[in-house]
């Protein structure tokens, strides 16, 4: 039992590495970069994609004349570059995104914020199993038939001394015969039932390895 839960662990936490390990870095514009006018509209661009919670955005932008501010719903809006939340600047920036929801970020240049050059990126929320979910509800686990006790009568082969014998005559034919009736052949019955019960712990064992996977 224990070695099923550890082996079920470890199952859930190669999983949980490879979902982590899916997120990705996008660059804002693709090649046009973070500029006035893009071929694309930012959020068109950004309307089209996925992003996730740890994905990151990169922005790649004219470090003299330009930058990007992380700023609120309001301050989106009305283009205020004076209240940001986050300034990122040297011509190349990375944002992570850390949490669900929409993020809002304008460029430093007013100018250009005022002719479009900002975007709105939500963020989806990660989706994790609830403890209501049925898998967590199911039901108990049936208990493991319990293989039936089979006693195996002693070999009731008697033990026979030949009787003293002055010529070298061979062993009496009738103990001969008496040997080969007394040792005991299988069961055809019982070797079939063996073959059912095993072929019924086999599956059990299947079932109660897939039901603890999905309670753990």
């Amino acid at each position: 039992m224990a070695s099923q839960k550890s082996l079920c662990f470890l199952v859930a936490l190669f999983i949980s590495f490879i979902c982590s390990s899916q997120a990705v870095t996008l660059e804002v514009g693709d090649d046009d970069g973070w500029t006035l006018n893009p071929v694309e509209d930012y959020n068109a661009w950004s309307g089209r994609l996925r992003f996730l919670v740890n994905d990151t955005l990169y922005f790649k932008y004219e470090d003299a004349t330009d930058s990007v501010l992380v700023v609120d719903k309001d301050d989106y809006d009305n283009c205020n570059v004076d209240n940001a939340i986050e300034k990122l600047a040297g011509g190349e920036s990375y944002f992570k995104l850390e949490q669900p929801g929409p993020h809002y970020f304008i460029t430093g240049n007013k100018s250009n914020c005022d002719q479009g050059q900002k975007i709105i990126v939500a963020v989806l929320h990660i989706r994790t199993q609830s403890p209501s979910s049925p898998l967590r509800a199911s039901s108990p686990l049936p208990p493991a038939p319990a293989s039936p006790v089979t006693v195996t009568p002693p070999s009731a082969t008697p033990v026979l001394t030949p009787p003293a014998s002055t010529g070298g005559s061979s062993p009496s034919p009738a103990g001969s015969n008496l040997a080969r009736v007394s040792s005991p052949r299988p069961s055809p019955s019982r070797s079939l039932a063996s073959t059912v019960v095993s072929s019924s712990m086999t599956a059990s064992l299947v079932t109660l390895i897939i039901a603890l996977c999905l309670i753990i």
